[in-house]
């Protein structure tokens, strides 16, 4: 099955799928880097927002905000949870925007849905476009070179008479510029089982060669993977927070 079939297929249990994560702490926590690195701007916009639980923050902290994801029936449900907000199905490497913006968000690690070096490329270049001077890029991403392939997510979760189990871990295969993020989810009801499995493609970097390809758009700063404290990345984590801010025109 695709990847974009999944999640259409899926797209009702989206929000299951994602109940352990906690888009408040995330979402303040890029709201309060952007108040230290960005122009003080309002506008924004989230690259993948799913079905628009982070956008729902940021409107809620007094954003102008947006979202942009490929998937359709996850836009559907994104403007039911934000009927205020603007939701756009596009291509986060190959997007534009009516006017620039102020922040620019990708959590949960969907920047690597780029799949590939050339595609995060064009997608770096899509953002820095879509800023205006002194606005801010925030996003989360996986260094490859520090995945351990037997180590996975999982967490349950019982919804209108069924049991879900839902599973994710990465997969890098040591070299190039491809991973996946493997996908299992189980329904159970009423004692049948059904599973679906999938193998996301990912585009796989590490944190040095990430920030050399920021460097050509943006002032980098890179902090450690908790949304509780602002904590310098010590370079031995592999997962990061980076904050990219875009340099007023000479």
């Amino acid at each position: 099955m695709s990847t974009n079939a999944l999640y259409t297929d899926l797209s009702g249990y989206y929000d299951l799928m994602c109940a352990d994560i906690d888009y408040q702490a995330q979402s303040h926590s890029a709201r309060r880097l952007h108040q230290l690195f960005g122009n003080q701007g309002r506008q924004h916009l989230d690259l993948a927002c799913g079905t628009g639980p982070h956008v729902r923050h940021f409107l809620d902290f007094g954003y102008h905000s947006s979202g942009l994801d490929l998937n359709q029936p996850m836009l559907d449900r994104a403007q039911q949870r934000c009927p205020e907000a603007q939701f756009s199905c596009q291509n986060m490497c190959d997007f534009r925007v009516d006017e620039p913006l102020d922040l620019i968000t990708c959590f949960l690690y969907s920047l690597h849905y780029s799949g590939n070096t050339a595609s995060l490329m064009a997608s770096l270049a899509c953002v820095h476009r879509a800023l205006r001077d002194g606005g801010v890029f925030i996003f989360n991403a996986v260094d490859k070179d520090q995945i351990d392939n037997a180590s996975f997510a999982r967490h349950s979760v019982d919804y209108q008479g069924s049991h879900f189990t839902f599973q994710s871990g990465w997969h890098y295969r040591g070299t190039g510029d491809g991973q996946t993020l493997q996908l299992s989810i189980d329904k159970t009801t009423d004692g049948v089982t059904e599973s679906w499995q999938d193998a996301h493609p990912m585009v796989a970097v590490n944190f040095a060669e990430l920030a050399s390809l920021l460097a050509h758009y943006f002032e980098v700063h890179i902090f450690e993977h908790d949304y509780d404290t602002i904590t310098p990345w010590q370079g031995n984590s592999g997962n990061a927070l980076f904050v990219c801010v875009k340099a007023a025109a000479v």
